[in-house]
Formats: structure tokens, C-alpha cells, sequence
């Protein structure tokens, strides 16, 4: 079996509208499972993921610039491509 896997995740022409639902269901999804994992290290370690809140941040970043993408869309009637791929490595522990 190959170490190294490639999944499209997204791949297409969306309108504004279309974009921002995706975008936003994606980021915030992630957003959540790092929220989600820092509260429950912190409720079973009393410790804080400091990782976890500097990407949830970046996230949070990420949708602040998508927001004005979007915006600047709508306002000039433009599509929006997108193209998201995952790539997945084994590693040894």
C-alpha cells in the first residue's frame, strides 16, 4: 500500500452564495473539532492546547478574508473556482 493518498475535495465554478456556504460549513467544522479537543484537554488534563488555539485562530483569519473574497464577488458578479485537495501520508510512530 502507498504511504502517500491524494482525495479531491473540492472542485469546481460556484457562485458567491454557493462559495461561502461551503467555505464557511468547512472552516467552521474545523474550527469546532479544535475547540472541541482543546476544551476536552483541558477538562481531562486541566492543560490548554496552545496548537489548537493558534489554528483555530488562523481559521478564524482564513474566514475574515474569505468573507471579503465573497463580497468583492457579489459585487462584481464573478464566480468563484475552487479547488481543495487533501493529501494523507503514513507515518511510523
Amino acid at each position: 500500500m502507498a504511504n502517500e493518498h491524494n482525495f479531491k475535495l473540492i472542485d469546481g465554478v460556484f457562485q458567491p452564495t454557493e462559495a461561502q456556504k461551503l467555505l464557511f460549513e468547512l472552516i467552521n467544522t474545523k474550527i469546532n473539532f479544535h475547540n472541541l479537543d482543546a476544551f476536552s484537554n483541558h477538562i481531562r488534563f486541566n492543560t490548554t492546547l496552545s496548537n489548537s488555539e493558534s489554528r483555530t485562530q488562523e481559521l478564524k483569519n482564513s474566514l475574515e478574508q474569505i468573507v471579503v473574497l465573497v463580497q468583492s464577488a457579489k459585487e462584481q458578479s464573478l464566480e468563484l473556482e475552487i479547488h481543495s485537495n487533501i493529501s494523507i501520508s503514513l507515518k511510523n510512530v
